[in-house]
């Protein structure tokens, strides 16, 4: 199998963990059993031990003192920020409206790229930016759920916030995977992301009630840690060794179908007219902003 083949396979595989984590994510915290902010410290601690044991079976590389400087803004915004915001906002929203909110990612990955990576703008760009940017607001100002408790507005905008984090993250280890092996670095991601989410999780974790989890529950919480945390922040790495950052974001695309079907199926969520509408603006604006121009003869 060639590196490209690998690197979607791997791709496809990231966004199906995340899609089905929006779900079980939900679940575990909505139900009581875990916080947000100690949820995020059980992912990061757990991730850390394993990039750390996996480590020890792969050549041993050397980093460059100046590339710490990188894995640690890396690491706040890609393991403090990013998921702080992004399980919180879960909270206090629904799996369909953060997962469409998510697909904002690329369109946001192309904004950083021109100021970073000297990418073009184009009106069609622009247009697609202001299409998928309405989603969003519409997606904010007229999303509702049908669970007590939940702040869709809030939700979705620490979503958003989150993806815009997460997006500054991908152009950040973009240089990395060019230089160093996934598990040279990453390990060092999650450490320093200790360090930036112990001290909002350190409380909840305390007061969490192991002996009232369930074999559903279990399953869930280590479905995070090792799924859609370790695996997926170890194929991602790998799949953008060999694809470009604007690809890497177009697969994300897959979230909401994956995480939209899952969760109507788990009777965590349902479809509306506003979500369908947002779901539409949103893709047709990332179809605008990634489309290749035709080349002109």
């Amino acid at each position: 199998m060639n590196s490209r083949k690998f690197a979607l396979i791997a791709l496809f595989l990231v966004q199906l963990l995340y899609g089905l984590n929006y779900t079980f994510a939900k679940n575990v915290i909505n139900e009581g059993f875990v916080q947000s902010f100690a949820f995020v410290l059980l992912r990061v601690v757990g991730a850390t031990l394993l990039f750390w044991l996996f480590s020890f079976f792969f050549k041993q590389e050397k980093i460059d003192k100046k590339d710490y400087i990188t894995i640690f803004f890396a690491a706040l915004f890609g393991v403090g920020i990013n998921m702080l915001l992004f399980l919180k906002g879960l909270e206090l929203t629904t799996p369909i409206h953060a997962s469409v909110i998510m697909t904002i990612t690329p369109v946001i990955i192309l904004i950083l790229s021109i100021f970073f990576l000297d990418e073009k703008l184009t009106k069609l760009k622009v247009f697609g930016v202001v299409l998928a940017f309405s989603g969003g607001v519409l997606l904010t100002a007229l999303g509702d759920s049908n669970r007590v408790g939940d702040n869709v507005a809030l939700g979705n905008l620490f979503i958003f916030i989150n993806a815009i984090s997460y997006s500054i993250y991908v152009i950040i280890i973009k240089r990395l995977t060019a230089k160093y092996h996934p598990f040279t670095f990453i390990k060092w991601l999650f450490l320093f992301g200790i360090v930036f989410t112990l001290p909002f999780g350190y409380q909840e974790t305390l007061e969490i009630e192991w002996h009232t989890f369930t074999p559903y529950i279990w399953f869930s919480v280590l479905f995070v840690i090792v799924g859609a945390t370790f695996g997926t922040y170890l194929l991602n790495p790998l799949a953008l060794n060999s694809l470009k950052a604007s690809t890497v974001g177009v697969f994300i695309y897959l979230q909401p179908v994956i995480a939209g079907v899952f969760a109507i199926i788990m009777g965590v969520d349902a479809v509306s007219p506003v979500k369908l509408a947002a779901m539409i603006l949103i893709f047709a604006g990332v179809y605008l902003v990634t489309k290749k121009p035709k080349n002109l003869r």
